[in-house]
């Protein structure tokens, strides 16, 4: 019997829903997929922040290819030296805080979320660590233990000790920050949470009440890196610097590739006592620094954080439509509010037939994301503007009736 790819996607891979998307693509372009059958989507999505300078963009491309004429997997990682790796370390500190120029490169946000609470509470000594609700970190248990939403973490408890949650934008709560905090760990925008931004000082009220207790603050920019708020990077954004910056999804290009960053003080604290303190195998595997690099000088050469800007300003000029309530957020990291759930789960679900790829948010169900490449010209935007619109006419028709 021959299976389709939607057969054998149902029959041997792990499912993490009870009802994927099941949209077959064959090729990605740009900001568009394309079907088996010719069809055309328009992404809004970008794999969640991800692809920032599009699909298969041809600069990204090509550093993938020589890189595989170099060679692959090589050692465990921190053993032998790597072009693709210290070039781009080098190239993330010329554009981070001066203090933020050492990096640890692993595959994944979870993973680069895991090292930076070993490293806090390796270098403070401490052991309580505060994050925030509504807050997004990842799934791995350490991840998942700081998570700011109940519904997930429920199911798998026994979860790491000594965790404590504050309230976003509201300075009031830092009260459980002391002596005893080895960080605080925060989105310097909510993504998961429905793209809240922080206001009335809230960053820097925090990045004091850290510095004050000595307590190490971490900004986890996985969502919000490599140009997605119009800045290379949301510290630059909000003038906060943090102890330790996590970064993951657009750092590898649409290769997977995470990495936490701090100082070099903070930073040799996993060198000794124990020794390999934090380790990996492919971490900052050269074809994914390959990648990564090329397309961070993407974002710079052809201008991606003038042009997120910009089409920012055009979506929430041109999307009108009696269901939106709000369009809120920063660059193209933006939340589209319709106040009915129901609304954002039809549209969502059928945004697909209308040649779009929407998506939710774990932890605001009134609202769907806007996240689409930073490449998206004008005209794309004119036509995701059309196309959603007519989405939402056909989304309250139906909503309605049902």
């Amino acid at each position: 019997m021959m299976y389709t790819s939607k057969q054998l996607f149902l029959k041997y891979l792990g499912q993490t829903s009870p009802s994927p998307l099941l949209i077959e693509i064959e090729k990605a372009e740009g900001v568009f997929m394309y079907g088996p059958s010719g069809e055309k989507y328009l992404d809004l999505i970008s794999g969640v922040s991800v692809s920032n300078t599009g699909h298969r963009h041809p600069k990204v491309v090509n550093a993938i290819r020589e890189q595989l004429d170099a060679y692959l997997h090589l050692m465990v990682y921190g053993e032998m030296i790597q072009s693709p790796q210290v070039k781009y370390a080098e190239l993330l500190a010329r554009h981070l805080p001066p203090s933020l120029n050492s990096t640890y490169f692993v595959n994944s946000g979870s993973e680069a979320v895991e090292g930076a609470l070993k490293l806090a509470r390796r270098f403070t000594g401490r052991s309580k660590i505060v994050s925030f609700r509504n807050a997004y970190h990842g799934s791995t248990l350490g991840a998942l233990s700081i998570q700011g939403s109940e519904d997930y973490k429920t199911a798998f408890r026994p979860l790491i000790p000594d965790i404590w949650l504050a309230e976003f934008n509201n300075p009031d709560s830092f009260d459980i920050i002391d002596s005893n905090t080895a960080c605080v760990i925060i989105e310097p925008i909510q993504g998961e949470g429905g793209i809240i931004t922080p206001r009335d000082g809230f960053l820097e009220i925090l990045r004091k009440k850290c510095s004050d207790e000595g307590t190490l603050l971490v900004f986890d920019e996985i969502q919000t890196g490599f140009g997605r708020t119009g800045q290379m990077f949301a510290t630059g954004r909000y003038g906060v610097v943090p102890d330790i910056i996590v970064l993951a999804k657009a750092l590898g290009g649409g290769m997977p590739l995470g990495a936490f960053i701090s100082s070099p003080e903070i930073m040799a604290t996993l060198i000794s006592n124990p020794v390999l303190g934090h380790i990996t195998t492919f971490g900052g595997h050269p074809v994914c620094c390959a990648a990564g690099m090329a397309s961070m000088q993407v974002i710079m050469e052809e201008g991606l954080m003038d042009n997120c800007r910009q089409r920012s300003e055009q979506f929430i000029k041109e999307l009108k439509h009696d269901l939106i309530g709000d369009i809120r957020g920063e660059g193209l990291m933006l939340a589209v509010k319709l106040g009915n759930p129901a609304f954002v789960r039809y549209a969502v679900q059928k945004a697909p037939e209308s040649g779009l790829i929407l998506d939710y948010f774990l932890f605001c169900d009134d609202a769907f994301r806007i996240a689409p490449p930073l490449t998206i010209t004008a005209d794309e935007v004119s036509l995701a503007c059309r196309l959603i619109t007519a989405l939402l006419d056909d989304t309250r028709k139906n909503v309605a009736s049902l």
